[in-house]
């Protein structure tokens, strides 16, 4: 109860912080200055988080250590490439979270908490925000002069922000709860953001649910590292022990595969619990030389339940690490409907759909832009059985690893991505500079 009591007041005392925002209108704008943040501020994750490296190391204004990095990185004969457009750009991470502030400090990017004075003069003097939620990933109340561009967190199969009916922040059923609201939506998103994506045949579906025109058909900065060497990821130690197990795992199994289960967030995600026989499928991964590494969604409520799990064939990922430091890693995805199977596809392998509850999760919590059979190329598995004899054909009998010939995957893939040869930051940055020119 009285930590109920605590966060209404926190949620309705954001009125208060109202004036801030109309003054943040009279502090003049540098529009050379780009703020950066992700999921409310808590993570270093995303599409941000890999536009920052990209236009960090790109910079004129990277510190002395940056460039030692950079160079570094280059000498070990990687594919980078100067880019004009960025050097102008001073790029800063505005986190709440102030581990993150001095993991990317001590890497020489320049990063602020976002209520020391440092990050609150970057918040009001900025030009640009960027993130993947809102614009309280940095500082929205702070953001009154600046250019919003919502990177957003996925290519979505499932409807989502005014698309999706079940949302009663956008779709409240009576005048009581539009007022609950309010506070909440005085920071979301708005007509006048821009919103990003990565196909034209994906741009109307982005206008409807974010009642924008104002789309940028880009691509998406976090699966540069998937098509192409145009940066360096850091990594923090959080993600970089977790590397190390699955790299120990490979040096320990010249045989091994890493397969990658990357659930959606949902009530029903439990239902997994069900449908699995958890012994035997342990036996099974270790019988077929397999690493099943779990990701969960940062919302899942099953983060210690899956926990218990870890052991020698199965490795569990922290929910708020970033997913794509191990996405190019994986050589096998299982997901049920998270988008992340759309970008998993740039990298020509199987994907496995392991939808043990679909039609629950179809009629009670979201509905979909697509025919869900028609938009999942791979094999579909509903218990334990069909999960490992697809897992079988895909890693052991290898014969839908490489989906360069699959007609469906590949047919897909053009509709959902514009361009799947060449880095999305560098025109991310071309377009942002064209908007900048204009306002």
């Amino acid at each position: 109860m009285k930590r109920k009591i605590i966060n209404g007041l926190k949620y309705w005392g954001q009125l208060l912080l109202l004036p801030v925002y109309w003054l943040s209108f009279l502090v003049p704008e540098n529009k050379n200055i780009w703020v950066f943040g992700s999921t409310f501020g808590r993570r270093f994750a995303d599409n941000p988080r890999y536009f920052y490296l990209y236009v960090s190391q790109h910079s004129a204004y990277q510190s002395d250590k940056l460039a030692q990095r950079v160079d570094a990185w280059k000498k070990e004969g990687h594919e980078w490439k100067a880019d004009e457009d960025c050097l102008t750009i001073r790029a800063v991470w505005i986190s709440h979270n102030k581990e993150i502030v001095s993991f990317l400090q001590s890497n020489g990017y320049e990063a602020y908490y976002y209520h020391s004075l440092k990050g609150i003069w970057m918040a009001l003097r900025a030009g640009v925000y960027l993130f993947d939620n809102y614009s309280k990933d940095i500082n929205f109340w702070q953001s009154g002069r600046a250019l919003k561009v919502n990177m957003w967190h996925g290519i979505p199969l499932k409807k989502i922000q005014a698309d999706n009916r079940f949302d009663l922040f956008r779709h409240p059923k009576n005048s009581w709860d539009k007022f609950k609201c309010f506070p909440r939506n005085l920071s979301d998103e708005k007509p006048s953001h821009y919103v990003l994506t990565t196909s034209e045949f994906m741009r109307p579906i982005f206008s409807s649910a974010f009642r924008t025109e104002h789309v940028l058909v880009s691509g998406y900065p976090r699966n540069d590292r998937l098509i192409s060497d145009v940066l360096e990821n850091v990594l923090p130690e959080l993600e970089e022990n977790e590397l190390k197990k699955i790299t120990s795992f490979r040096e320990r199994d010249s045989r091994g595969k890493m397969v990658y289960y990357m659930p959606t967030f949902r009530d029903s995600e439990k239902k997994f619990f069900d449908v699995m026989q958890l012994e035997s499928f342990q036996q099974f991964l270790k019988e077929n030389h397999i690493l099943f590494c779990v990701k969960l969604h940062p919302k899942s409520k099953l983060n210690a339940q899956f926990k218990e799990l870890q052991g020698e064939a199965i490795q569990v990922i922290d929910k708020d690490a970033d997913p794509y430091t191990f996405l190019e890693e994986a050589d096998v995805l299982v997901t049920d409907y998270s988008s992340i199977y759309f970008d998993f596809l740039l990298t020509d392998k199987s994907v496995v759909f392991f939808d043990y509850d679909l039609e629950e999760y179809l009629s009670d919590t979201r509905e979909m832009y697509f025919d869900y059979e028609a938009f999942t190329p791979g094999m579909k598995a509903k218990n334990q059985e069909e999960l490992e004899e697809a897992l079988k054909e895909a890693v052991c009998h290898q014969k839908v690893t490489d989906m360069t010939e699959n007609e469906k995957y590949q047919e897909i893939k053009r509709n959902v991505f514009d361009e799947t040869q060449n880095a999305a930051s560098p025109r991310m940055v071309q377009d942002i500079k064209d908007i900048l020119k204009i306002r």
